[in-house]
């Protein structure tokens, strides 16, 4: 009787097959994150530690625009002869702002309006020289003979606006939670910044509600932010025993930290020389109202405070000393927005291992 060839099918033990199988994944998953981190660090620069933007010039010069060589800061003649005003478009207590123009390119001429605020300005001149980076509105010129400062222009304006670009045809598609996020780490990056800056411990004082505070930074085309108004800019050195205190008028509401507000109860009348001073943790303390508006009530935002929640929670101490530093914030936002896109891009790793 003619036998059958017979045909031995060959099994992997269970064991060596589930191991082939977790190799494969975690070798997409090393794969995947040297992809993340690739794409962090291309598309968002502010995950380095570099303060300095490497296209800014040196010292007392400026680049704008497509313009390759840099130009020295214009002095007053050359802002009187060459800058040529197109319409207002803001007055504060301080200064008016012109939309103007200089070589065919539109820029920013504040000037002051108040001369008993003179010390105010001339105070902010003096941080926006010392800070510029990244983080900082580019100066281009000043007078300070005729109290004018010169900066480049940037067509979105405030973050006021933010919720309304976001909302236009042409920006619908930065509307995400990524890109909210992202925003929100920029905020704190600057906040960072001024914490730490060279000139010491900055704290940014004109930043009584959330409207206003809004009002001190830009929004660029390419959706970072920038601090734009530095007139309130006071100095902590705790080795000196220096604290601050923004104003010298009685502070109240949710959104200033406790210490701002005024200790003594209502029957004691405020007095501006009993008001303790407080340092730059009156920062920390906002930051999380203003991360809420950042990421507004789009898909996702949800899940992004969820994981907020607790360097949120830290942020709102009563006690200053116990809140984090922005550098703790900035990292915990930083990891936040790292593990939001692995889980986004591989919904189903953790499952699998």
């Amino acid at each position: 009787m003619e036998k059958k060839p017979h045909f031995v099918r060959r099994k992997f033990p269970p064991r060596e097959a589930s191991s082939v199988s977790l190799a494969l994944l975690l070798a997409a998953v090393l794969l995947f994150n040297a992809l993340l981190y690739l794409y962090l660090s291309k598309s968002y620069v502010s995950l380095g530690r570099a303060e300095t933007d490497p296209s800014l010039c040196p010292f007392g010069y400026f680049r704008l625009g497509t313009v390759k060589n840099c130009s020295p800061w214009l002095s007053c003649e050359a802002i009187h002869r060459e800058v040529r005003k197109l319409k207002c478009v803001g007055e504060g207590a301080v200064k008016k702002v012109f939309l103007s123009e200089w070589k065919e390119n539109k820029v920013v001429l504040s000037q002051l309006i108040n001369s008993e605020l003179k010390e105010d300005f001339l105070h902010g001149l003096k941080m926006l020289k010392a800070l510029q980076s990244k983080h900082v509105v580019r100066l281009l010129g000043y007078c300070e003979e005729q109290f004018t400062i010169l900066t480049e222009y940037h067509p979105l304006g405030s973050l006021r606006g933010l919720n309304e670009t976001l909302h236009m045809p042409k920006y619908k598609g930065m509307n995400t939670w990524h890109r909210r996020l992202m925003l929100a780490i920029d905020y704190v990056s600057v906040i960072r910044y001024l914490h730490s800056s060279p000139l010491g411990t900055l704290v940014m004082c004109d930043s009584n509600d959330l409207d206003k505070l809004l009002s001190q930074y830009l929004l660029t085309s390419d959706f970072r932010v920038l601090v734009n108004d530095l007139d309130a800019l006071p100095l902590v050195n705790r080795s000196a025993g220096r604290l601050v205190k923004c104003g010298h008028r009685e502070l109240w509401g949710e959104f200033v930290a406790p210490e701002q507000c005024w200790p003594y109860g209502e029957e004691v009348p405020f007095e501006d020389d009993l008001m303790p001073p407080y340092d730059e943790k009156t920062d920390i303390w906002k930051i999380p109202d203003v991360s809420n508006f950042f990421l507004g009530h789009v898909e996702g935002s949800d899940i992004v405070r969820l994981h907020l929640f607790d360097i949120h929670a830290a942020c709102k101490k009563r006690d200053p000393a116990e809140r984090p530093s922005a550098q703790e914030v900035l990292d915990t936002y930083r990891k936040v927005l790292t593990l939001l896109i692995r889980e986004a891009a591989m919904p189903g790793t953790r499952e699998m291992l």
